[in-house]
């Protein structure tokens, strides 16, 4: 028979998995935010495809500790749902920091100050509504995370219409507004898969309460 006390050391393994998931997630959209400073630099490339790798063997981890174990502080369902999402973070940075390597001097003067902001504040925010799962009972400190989340997202997709007003009105040279295209999709991406993450966390957390 398990205890509670088995119940919640099992929790706290796919707790610190998770965790440690959300870790390299930020580290990858920090490593492309950095990319997203001129001049480029590849070894941050180096760096960023090395936290995907991280991540890709925490996620394989926990879905391993998914079999081995038969009771789990959250629903598996919950679990492999949440690891999924954060997963996609770091794929997104990692697409996003392929494309501005590639982009090289065509994106010479282009200031992403404002996106590379919002990426932050987006990972920020999962980042600490994965820690405060630990503590589900402060519903209102995770409900305030995810607040700043959705307003992230919202400000995203508002500042995406300006810039795509400047692609499509003739402000550059066809290529660069092609390539321009791109990396602003990419960069909206990043967030959204924050906010994807956030709404599956809102769900668990709700679920919970």
């Amino acid at each position: 028979m398990f205890s509670i006390q088995q119940l919640f050391s099992k929790g706290d393994r796919f707790q610190e998995l998770l965790e440690a998931a959300t870790q390299e997630a930020h580290e990858s959209v920090r490593l492309a935010i950095e990319l997203m400073k001129p001049p480029q630099k590849t070894q941050n490339l180096d760096d960023l495809i090395l936290a995907r790798r991280k991540e890709k063997k925490i996620s394989e981890q926990i879905s391993t500790e998914l079999v081995r174990t038969f009771i789990t502080g959250l629903e598996r369902e919950d679990i492999e749902s949440l690891a999924h999402g954060l997963s996609r973070i770091p794929k997104a940075a990692e697409k996003l920091a392929e494309r501005l390597v590639m982009a090289g001097g065509h994106l010479d003067g282009i200031d992403f100050a404002k996106h590379a902001d919002m990426m932050a504040k987006a990972t920020d925010a999962v980042q600490g509504m994965v820690r405060q799962l630990r503590d589900m009972r402060d519903l209102e400190k995770i409900k305030t995370f995810n607040d700043r989340l959705q307003l992230v997202e919202l400000e995203a997709d508002r500042y995406m219409m300006v810039l795509l007003r400047d692609v499509f009105g003739g402000k550059y040279e066809p290529y660069r507004s092609m390539v321009l295209k791109d990396i602003y999709e990419l960069m909206e991406k990043v967030i959204d898969r924050c906010h994807d993450a956030g709404n599956i966390i809102m769900h668990i957390v709700l679920k919970n309460s």
